[in-house]
């Protein structure tokens, strides 16, 4: 049975009442009732309502529960956007949302603890209303086509057959999971519905007169998730920063057989998948708030093991891996890439093919043409690999003619925007080759010769280079007009400048909170401790020197549209003596940048921090030690 797309959500004062939605009445309903006061979940168990008090509102599934200081909280979906529709399944995007607490007031918190709790949920709100999060009701959207094929006959509920990568909402929902597993006849399974956060597109088009689906779904795994420089490399169990799996799909109706007119209904699905992830050994990019942060590559004992288990876990997942390293082979990026080429060679793979292609060398000085250079390096494998074909029908895959045999994982340093041109023409060389199967497209056609679906090929895949790129970095992508336009622009580079200058400012003075937004939602569990976690510590002086800064700007600003000569003494010493603290504030934010970096402060990052940083400052235990380390006092 579907998961209930459509709720009913009845609170009072004791409980939460969950009721289905459903059309015709003669169909048997369930309900689940919960206990605002001990949290206990009963499936059909008897409401107790007091209708005198009772408040009613629609909803369109439950994101799950989340635990804070001062209980439990629900977080229902109360609007959706449907995104398109794939065969016989819509596919939906979260648009607004509840957080409704289960205890009814925080009578039992200190005022420290209430300052704390609305920062949790401040930090929940901005991840709820920041990300890119889909769902489906019929639809398993945390799985490929493929592995849905795979699945055919697996009679467990939409939970349970979900990938668990792509569950986004997997720990929230641990409340009706277990409950689920613990009793036998407290089956919540319709209740529980996973959320993919990522990138879904789904168009309608059509080349010469033969209309086609076309869509394209990225889907950001739940693993090592966060934000730009807070999240980098592999974690111990081989899960990789950053990791997403992008898969185009094309939908088109059946074409009349030999034999006579194909199943009525039937439609042919086609599907390509490729990969993107962190470089997978344990390196860090350190903030000190300059453009370029320090890189450190760890001489970690656990580097092989970790780099054998994440290539383990995506030979099983995808099969053999066509690895693209795109990052610099000189200068900066250089030691990173030297240690992805030497944990290659101490695995030793037949199963993985490994091409370090210096994007930023080969394409110079705009010749971009030059990213064709890969296809010709893998074009054996490539056509080796293949890709997903089968027909389906309104009740699902009805049979499957081939399958994509291996994948293509490609990363630059962030893996969003070199990355993101390499993916877009592979998947134009994988999308030509399955239009002309199917009969789209001709023999040796391409479907550049159709202005419209060009058109709508390279702003899907330049959309989903934002997407995934403002999850991870804040911004939209860059070189985002070659995927728009199929060239480089001046136009372009100056969006490119632009987006780096707000990058630099979020990835150094904001994505400390969007880490910690990303670790409450995903991995942290609150205490309630005697210390908060998210109170800043740092000394007054420290925080004021930034507003020195504001403070002199302001100052030479009012120097230039005083009513008097600008020249004059007085006006010149009071201009030079706020130019001296500006310089004097920049040289001291420079001189000990990580103080000013936003860390993240619920989950620890893994690495030693520089010394002279905000976090060293809260773990000393008086601020006299501190500033003799920092340097600010007299020597």
């Amino acid at each position: 049975m579907p998961i209930h797309n459509s709720l009913r959500l009845y609170t009072n004062t004791d409980t939460f009442t969950l009721e289905p939605v459903y059309n015709d009445p003669s169909v048997v309903t369930e309900n689940i009732v919960i206990q605002r006061s001990t949290g206990e979940v009963r499936l059909n168990a008897p409401a107790g309502r007091v209708l005198a008090d009772e408040e009613v509102m629609t909803i369109y599934g439950i994101v799950g529960f989340i635990r804070l200081l001062a209980g439990e909280y629900m977080v229902v979906i109360t609007d959706r956007t449907k995104v398109g529709r794939l065969g016989e399944h819509d596919i939906f995007k979260l648009k607004d949302y509840k957080i409704l607490p289960l205890a009814r007031n925080n009578l039992a918190l200190s005022e420290a603890q209430i300052g704390e709790e609305s920062s949790y949920i401040s930090l929940l709100h901005s991840h709820l209303q920041s990300g890119q999060f889909h769902f489906s009701y019929d639809y398993e959207i945390t799985h490929t086509l493929q592995r849905q094929s795979d699945l055919r006959g697996n009679a467990s509920p939409f939970w349970e057959r979900a990938d668990e990568r792509f569950f986004w909402n997997y720990r929230l929902h641990t409340k009706f999971i277990e409950h689920t597993r613990l009793y036998r006849d407290q089956d919540l399974s319709n209740f529980i519905l996973p959320i993919m956060n990522g990138f879904v597109e789904i168009q309608q088009s059509e080349i010469n007169k033969r209309p086609f689906t076309f869509a394209l779904i990225s889907r950001r795994s739940r693993h090592r998730a966060g934000t730009r420089y807070f999240s980098r490399g592999i974690d111990a169990q081989g899960n990789v920063s950053n990791f997403n799996e992008t898969e185009q799909i094309v939908v088109v109706d059946s074409a009349p057989k030999a034999q006579g007119m194909a199943i009525p209904g039937s439609y042919t699905i086609l599907a390509h998948v490729q990969t993107r992830g962190s470089i997978p050994i344990f390196w860090a990019q350190i903030n000190n708030v300059k453009y370029t942060p320090k890189l450190q590559v760890f001489d970690n004992p656990q580097t092989e093991t970790a780099f054998r288990r994440h290539f383990e876990a995506q030979k099983k997942l995808y099969g053999p891996q066509l690895v693209i390293n795109l990052i610099n082979k000189k200068g900066y990026e250089g030691p990173m890439g030297a240690a992805f080429s030497k944990q290659i060679a101490i695995l030793s793979d037949p199963q993985i093919k490994y091409f370090h292609f210096d994007f930023h060398h080969e394409c110079s000085k705009m010749r971009w043409h030059r990213v064709s250079l890969l296809l010709d390096h893998f074009h054996h494998d490539l056509v080796a690999q293949g890709y997903f074909k089968a027909e389906a029908s309104r009740y699902g895959i009805q049979r499957v003619y081939q399958k994509q045999t291996s994948v293509v994982r490609t990363n630059c340093m962030d893996c969003l925007d070199r990355t993101n041109v390499v993916q877009s023409v592979i998947s134009r060389w994988a999308l030509h080759r399955q239009l002309q199967e199917v009969g789209i497209l001709a023999v040796g056609e391409q479907f550049e010769s159709s202005e419209q679906f060009e058109s709508l090929f390279r702003n899907v895949w330049a959309d989903n280079a934002d997407v995934v790129s403002c999850a991870y970095s804040g911004t939209g992508a860059l070189k985002t007009d070659f995927t728009r336009t199929g060239e480089r622009t001046k136009a372009g580079a100056l969006q490119d400048l632009q987006n780096s200058i707000v990058r630099y400012v979020k990835n150094n003075f904001m994505d400390g909170t969007r880490q910690d937004a990303y670790d409450l939602f995903l991995v942290y569990d609150v205490q309630d401790v005697a210390s908060y976690p998210l109170t800043d510590t740092r000394p007054l002086h420290l925080k004021a020197i930034p507003l020195l800064i504001v403070v002199g700007f302001a100052m030479l600003t009012a120097c230039a549209i005083i009513p008097e000569s600008i020249l004059s003494s007085h006006v010149i010493m009071f201009a030079s003596f706020w130019i001296a603290v500006i310089v004097y504030a920049v040289k001291f934010v420079l001189a000990h940048g990580a103080c000013y970096v936003n860390w993240p402060r619920l989950v620890p990052l893994g690495y030693d921090l520089p010394l002279n940083q905000y976090p060293k400052i809260q773990s000393e235990a008086t601020l006299g030690t501190a500033e003799v380390e920092l340097g600010w006092k007299n020597e």
